[in-house]
């Protein structure tokens, strides 16, 4: 192996690796969405997700000699005010997500609620991109990114027309938009806060502690005034914490390796592919149609592609 193959082979392994982010994304809403189904509680799904996301994060951090150490600096920085408060709430955008995964997943279908997770990661990372808020620093508005975007929010347009959607209230489907949104945030917040205090456990940890608070909170309000079911028996419908941690910690450790650029695009084309085959085989609520679903991914993908590949030919 020559000196430029080994180099090669890191970057594909993490792009790889950021594929399998998106894949993890997509199959944690399938299985929050139907935890929520079965408990007749999205809020209450949401907070078995993240409290036994935050067990496992604790865990983590006090037995590998990284993640106290990480957990140490973090701490110091919050003392010190090197780390400001602002980079410690990116898990209010994951317990958003969650929250809204245990609310429409199971109704809509995984790769609905994908595709206008999409669209709304896009724009908002647009945004966030041109006003220097990505640990990237400021990127130029160029016109790939536009059109990646109009795709983007095109396959939102076509997902919500015809079909099993019209049995599915209009919040539904705008609640992923909102999510994309804020996941696109949480990336960018949750990367300056690993570069912070050096750790990918760290920004973590404080996600997972965020979030269950604020979930707990909600449920604190919302579910002594619900119908909760008893608990279901399938033990794959507790696997979401589990599953977020996962995803969190390798989308906190990829960005400052590969960008955020890279990442966004590997982990959104692992969402896109993900949901689509989730639908086929574990069919929610209001199936969708497959064709339409395959053409909405097909359309945002496109729009992912063009948005980001054009953006990395600029910078080169």
């Amino acid at each position: 192996m020559n000196a430029t193959e080994a180099p090669r082979r890191r970057g594909a392994l993490a792009v790889g690796a950021a594929v399998a982010v998106g894949v993890l994304t997509a199959l944690q809403s399938r299985i929050n969405g139907q935890l929520g189904v079965e408990l007749n509680s999205g809020t209450l799904a949401a907070v078995i997700s993240f409290g036994s996301g935050l067990l496992l994060v604790v865990l983590l951090a006090a037995l590998l000699p990284s993640g106290r150490a990480g957990v140490a600096r973090l701490w110091v920085g919050i003392r010190t005010h090197d780390i400001p408060w602002w980079l410690l709430i990116g898990g209010a955008a994951g317990a958003f997500t969650v929250a809204t995964q245990g609310a429409v997943v199971g109704i809509i279908g995984t790769a609905l609620f994908t595709v206008g997770m999409v669209a709304g990661q896009t724009l908002s990372g647009l945004i966030l991109d041109r006003v220097g808020y990505s640990p990237a620093g400021v990127t130029a508005v160029t016109v790939p990114r536009v059109l990646g975007v109009t795709l983007a929010l095109a396959a939102v347009v076509v997902s919500m027309t015809g079909g099993a959607v019209g049995d599915a209230p209009l919040w539904m489907l705008i609640l992923p938009v909102l999510v994309g949104a804020g996941v696109a945030w949480q990336q960018a917040t949750n990367g300056r806060l690993q570069k912070r205090a050096g750790s990918p456990l760290a920004a973590t940890f404080v996600n997972f502690v965020v979030g269950t608070a604020l979930l707990a909170g909600l449920a604190f309000a919302q579910v002594p005034q619900t119908d909760v079911a008893p608990p279901p028996a399938s033990p794959l419908l507790y696997t979401g914490g589990a599953i977020g941690v996962l995803y969190i910690f390798t989308s906190a450790a990829l960005a400052p390796r590969i960008g955020v650029l890279l990442l966004s695009l590997g982990s959104v084309l692992g969402m896109l592919i993900g949901s689509l085959v989730l639908d086929l085989v574990w069919p929610p609520a209001v199936p969708p149609s497959p064709i339409r679903s395959a053409i909405t991914v097909a359309i945002a993908s496109a729009g992912v592609v063009i948005a980001v590949l054009g953006g990395a030919r600029r910078r080169r």
